[in-house]
């Protein structure tokens, strides 16, 4: 079993505070605030470290039934990439990062930012269903 590649259960869990931990600023605390409320959205979200390397930590991952998002930090940015965003509704329009793609969409959150947070659970919320239904992407409902 390569475990570099992901770490599951308990020991991801560990892996991604530890991660939050040692970022020590205002990225650390973003990250750890959006992992609560995609937690608090999900019990029953799993946790993952992926794409662990020399070069990299990993990124941490939430998923159920597929990928919900994934969390990553830059120097000025912390991005939640939605697998699935583009097949998201998205009323608060949190989306505001790779709007261009097919499948994904992210939501950037820069030093001071704060983000709706009954509209981010309720996208969490909306990609587990999405998950759930077994489509790899949502049409539009007809008859809107």
């Amino acid at each position: 079993m390569d475990e570099s590649d992901t770490s599951q259960g308990s020991s991801a869990s560990e892996l991604i505070s530890r991660r939050i931990a040692d970022l020590g600023d205002w990225r650390g605390e973003t990250l750890g605030m959006m992992r609560r409320l995609i937690m608090e959205a999900d019990p029953d979200v799993i946790e993952e470290l992926k794409w662990v390397k020399p070069s990299s930590p990993g990124t941490p991952v939430w998923s159920h039934d597929g990928i919900i998002c994934t969390g990553e930090s830059y120097k000025g940015v912390v991005k939640l990439t939605f697998a699935k965003g583009a097949s998201l509704k998205d009323p608060a329009r949190l989306f505001n990062a790779s709007l261009d793609g097919n499948a994904r969409r992210a939501i950037d959150i820069h030093e001071g930012e704060k983000v709706d947070a009954s509209a981010f659970k309720a996208l969490v919320r909306e990609a587990v269903a999405l998950n759930g239904s077994g489509k790899s992407s949502a049409s539009k409902k007809a008859g809107s």
